[in-house]
């Protein structure tokens, strides 16, 4: 099998991931024609995709507000240290809180961003208290609270 880079993906791939990115339900059927590429060669080309790594999986976008978690705070993380063995530490220790749905070393005056959803202010403030303070090597912590999503899974 050749090998797939981004350079060798042609328009009919890079529409097949427009469209799946928009919709991982669509059938095959209903992608080849939105494609115009007969059934067979579209399978083809996702299984190849998905072998070449371009397509992770496929997931349900769950709306986090009809689960009661509508609060969004964005928490920059300044740490102590930031040895090889302190970040792994850290990174480790705050995949294991629930409630932080993404976390981003940064090159920046902070070393984290961490993106956290809780019920509401009390939530939050319990878990940055508790949870995101204790974690290894945090020297000091910046909050901000997200008042509307204009882009994103949750808009």
């Amino acid at each position: 099998m050749k090998t797939v880079t981004y350079e060798t993906l042609d328009q009919i791939d890079r529409r097949i991931l427009d469209v799946l990115a928009q919709d991982g339900r669509i059938s095959v059927a209903e992608l080849s024609r939105r494609v115009n590429l007969s059934k067979t060669p579209c399978q083809a080309r996702i299984t190849r995709l998905e072998k070449a790594g371009y397509i992770l999986g496929y997931r349900a976008v769950i709306d986090p507000r009809r689960l009661g978690l509508p609060h969004v705070a964005f928490v920059e993380v300044k740490l102590s240290d930031t040895r090889k063995s302190a970040l792994s530490a850290f990174n480790k220790a705050v995949r294991a809180i629930p409630e932080v749905e993404q976390a981003h070393m940064i090159a920046s005056s902070f070393d984290y961003l961490l993106k956290v959803r809780t019920k509401d202010i009390a939530g939050y403030r319990e878990v940055l208290g508790e949870r995101i303070s204790a974690l290894p090597h945090v020297a000091h912590t910046s909050t901000h609270v997200s008042m509307e999503a204009v882009k994103g899974d949750e808009e």
